[in-house]
């Protein structure tokens, strides 16, 4: 059964949220109940995106997208070389 995806700016908001019941005394359990999320689902959003800010998740998002281009650069370019690199030697 798939559940909900949420982005990971909706993430952050939420983890926002529950980060400040829990300081208001309210426990985890109850703070996932309210979210309708698993507790597991809480802990691993915590430890991956706990401290960060929607501006970092955004920043985040533009950094692998350059990132994934610039791979594309270099593997369009290491092909160029070695096209060129068999040609020169008259293959």
């Amino acid at each position: 059964m798939k559940g909900k995806n949420h982005s990971p700016e909706q993430i952050v908001r939420l983890l926002v949220q529950a980060e400040a019941q829990i300081v208001a005394g309210t426990s985890v359990q109850e703070v996932c109940r309210a979210l309708q999320i698993n507790p597991g689902t809480f802990s691993r959003w915590r430890y991956r995106y706990g401290g960060m800010k929607v501006q970092d998740i955004k920043r985040l998002k533009d950094l692998e997208k350059e990132n994934v281009r610039l791979k594309k650069v270099v593997a369009e370019l290491t092909l160029d070389k070695e096209i060129l690199k068999e040609a020169l030697e008259g293959k």
